[in-house]
């Protein structure tokens, strides 16, 4: 096992793996920017280390500082949580060329399901169903085929990256020209890559997640599925495990094609397969090569720290416990708590006067605020996520609203309020909702 781990990223999920860490006895190292000189992970970590500005660009994905500190510090791994460099296989070879572990997938594999395009057609060889699709697009001229091929509505998409950039639905023929450069555009200032292929838009579809870990011994197994359906503008906003309404019989042939996938193409550690739902039919999305954000949920359902076993797999550490031994009868929701203003959406910034955390029997707040410190303008809006657990969906839902009802928070406009509105609307208490809810909401 690793004896000292180097957290390339800040905020929430640092803290998440620092505590991960203590508890294994594992030292463990922050590195921060000038704006985050105060922040709660460089407080809890044994170690820390200023590396640049407070621009991303500056600090957190300045690659050759980080190895510079994880050299220094004698750190034998790095843990990159999620977003900055986390799906970067430039980064996991990097740390590879100087025997550092990267606590992630192998960069070859990194590399093929990053790039969306060759994920899919892995996806196929895997016989895992995938919506209709283009390869890359040449040129304008190339959609406007494909498009007249597939059909409209079609979305088109950013080959690399994520958390909801360099995405567009195009319904009209007329919207393409404008949306291509715009998707390009958007790709190459966010991800260095500005290539784009195109899918066939579902409606109607829920957005459902399945969340594995595997070892290097050839191990692979779900750990639960989630469904993500509740976003704005493709940024998630709140998730459950398990989805809902979901057929048994439907969620076992997603976990197999899950699990398929991944043992396809060697997967190691912690990932998500991302699926659209349409009726009793799933299609691959994408392939999440790192923690996500709503690992939490799945963590209180099936009674397993996904970041220790991360970390674990990582070492070479086969895994204990077999697909039958992964628990399934409980129900957990999460509501990701964001610096916004209540009426534009926009983020916001402030300093926390006043922090009431909510408690009780499997309530849950994952962040990095404490009182008095300054939410800055520099990085996601994302303040915390609140998760609870019960026996029964039903249960969760009413044990969210009292946690979402004791939660207090002044000095930084946030969505408190919006996730209340969720909790007592009837179609999302049916469970019986999909990717189109929040405009019907809010």
């Amino acid at each position: 096992m690793f004896s000292k781990i180097l957290i390339a990223n800040r905020g929430e999920v640092a803290v998440r793996i620092i505590r991960a860490c203590k508890e294994m006895g594992i030292k463990t190292v922050a590195i921060y920017s000038v704006a985050d000189r105060d922040a709660l992970h460089v407080e809890m970590a044994d170690e820390s280390y200023c590396i640049g500005g407070p621009l991303v660009k500056d600090s957190y994905l300045n690659m050759a500082s980080i190895i510079t500190v994880a050299k220094r510090s004698g750190a034998e791994a790095i843990h990159p949580g999620y977003g900055m460099l986390s799906e970067n296989p430039e980064f996991a070879r990097i740390c590879e060329e100087n025997e550092i572990s990267f606590i992630g997938p192998a960069y070859e594999v990194m590399a093929r399901m990053g790039q969306k395009e060759i994920a899919r057609d892995l996806a196929i060889s895997a016989n895992v169903p995938v919506s209709p699709g283009s390869s890359l697009l040449k040129n304008l001229k190339e959609a406007e085929d494909w498009a007249e091929k597939i059909g409209y509505p079609i979305i088109l998409k950013a080959r690399a990256g994520g958390g909801g950039k360099g995405i567009r639905i195009v319904r009209e023929e007329k919207e393409l020209e404008n949306a291509f450069f715009q998707v390009k555009k958007e790709a190459a200032v966010s991800f260095g890559d500005d290539e784009v292929f195109m899918e066939k838009y579902l409606e109607g579809v829920k957005h459902v997640e399945v969340q594995i870990i595997a070892d290097k011994k050839g191990n692979v197994i779900a750990l639960g599925d989630r469904d993500c359906s509740i976003q704005r503008k493709n940024q998630k906003l709140i998730e459950e495990c398990p989805a809902p309404i979901l057929p048994l019989e439907v969620r076992e042939k997603m976990y197999k094609a899950a699990t398929g996938l991944a043992s396809a193409v060697g997967y190691v550690t912690v990932g998500t397969v991302e699926f659209l739902l349409q009726g009793n039919d799933f299609y691959f999305m994408e392939m999440n090569t790192r923690l996500q954000v709503e690992h939490s949920v799945t963590e209180m359902v099936c009674g397993i720290d996904i970041v220790e076993w991360q970390i674990r797999t990582a070492a070479g550490v086969e895994l204990p416990f077999k697909q039958e031994d992964i628990r399934r009868n409980r129900h957990a929701i999460e509501c990701r708590i964001c610096a916004e203003d209540n009426s534009s959406f926009k983020p916001a910034t402030g300093k926390v006067e006043l922090l009431h955390i909510p408690g009780g029997v499997d309530v849950r707040f994952d962040s990095a605020l404490y009182t008095n410190c300054e939410v800055t303008p520099f990085y996601d809006s994302m303040l915390g996520k609140l998760i609870v657990c019960a026996s029964t969906r039903d249960g969760a839902i009413r044990k969210m609203k009292s946690a979402l009802s004791e939660f207090v928070l002044v000095g930084v406009s946030n969505n408190r309020d919006m996730h209340m509105k969720f909790m007592n609307n009837s179609r999302f208490v049916s469970g019986n909702y999909d990717t189109g809810i929040f405009k019907k909401v809010l």
